[in-house]
Order: structure tokens, then C-alpha cells, then sequence
């Protein structure tokens, strides 16, 4: 009877690790698989994604989004400008330092015009590493 038990344990566990081993060869495939289309997407740029919908949103951000924010960002600043001048007594007690300030306050607006262009590089660098082809260096060899 030991016989018909020990050669049933070993026929159990042949075909559990053959149906684990089974499905992890496929699940490592399609893994993989998965990963190289990732990549692919992952490397268009927005303008060879959808170059329609990319354009649109350039001309949106340069004709009209940029010029309105330019308006309301020059009201801004010319009225804290006065305010600040006036604050201090027509500049009898007026802190330098404040012109500092009040210069990081407007060149950080500023930059925010060239978003656009900025996104533009992280995508044409990011795509020019992808296209690079580096490998992995924790990969085996």
C-alpha cells in the first residue's frame, strides 16, 4: 500500500509543479510581451501620437491662452508694483528687498509660457532614450 501512496504523492506533485511552471512560462511571456508594447507607446511623442489633437492645443496655447494670461499677469503686476511703491511712504522707508521679491514674483509667471516647449523636451528626450535602446543593466547576460 505504501507503494500505490508514494508513487501518488509524486504523480500529484509532478503535475502541480508542471501546471505552476506551465502557467508562470506563460504569465513571463505575456509579461514580457506586454512590456514591449508599452515601450512603443510609451515612446511617440504627442505630436506622432495624435498630431491633430496636438496641433489644436499648441495653436489654443499660443493664440489664446498666452495672451490672456500675459493681460492679466501685467494687471497684476503693475498693481502690486504701486502697491508696494505706496505702501512705504512714497519710498521714504522702502526695503530693497522687497524689489526682490517682487521680481521672483514675476519670473516665475513668466516661465510658465514656455510650458509648452518644456513638455516638448521631457517627451523628445525621453523618446530619444527609449529609441537608444539601452539595456537594463539588473538584466541577466
Amino acid at each position: 500500500m505504501d507503494f500505490l501512496t508514494d508513487w501518488l504523492t509524486d504523480w500529484l506533485k509532478e503535475l502541480l509543479i508542471g501546471g505552476i511552471m506551465g502557467n508562470l512560462e506563460g504569465l513571463f511571456d505575456y509579461v514580457n510581451t506586454q512590456v514591449g508594447e508599452i515601450a512603443v507607446q510609451v515612446g511617440t511623442t504627442p505630436a506622432a501620437w495624435n498630431a491633430g489633437v496636438f496641433s489644436l492645443i499648441r495653436q489654443l496655447s499660443e493664440t489664446v491662452i498666452l495672451p490672456i494670461a500675459g493681460l492679466v499677469l501685467t494687471f497684476v503686476a503693475t498693481y502690486e508694483l504701486i502697491q508696494m511703491l505706496l505702501e512705504k511712504n512714497n519710498m521714504h522707508e522702502f526695503d530693497v528687498a522687497n524689489i526682490y521679491k517682487w521680481i521672483s514674483k514675476r519670473l516665475v509667471p513668466s516661465s510658465f509660457s514656455q510650458t509648452l516647449y518644456i513638455v516638448m523636451v521631457v517627451f523628445d528626450v525621453s523618446q530619444t532614450v527609449i529609441a537608444s535602446g539601452r539595456p537594463d543593466p539588473r538584466a541577466p547576460r
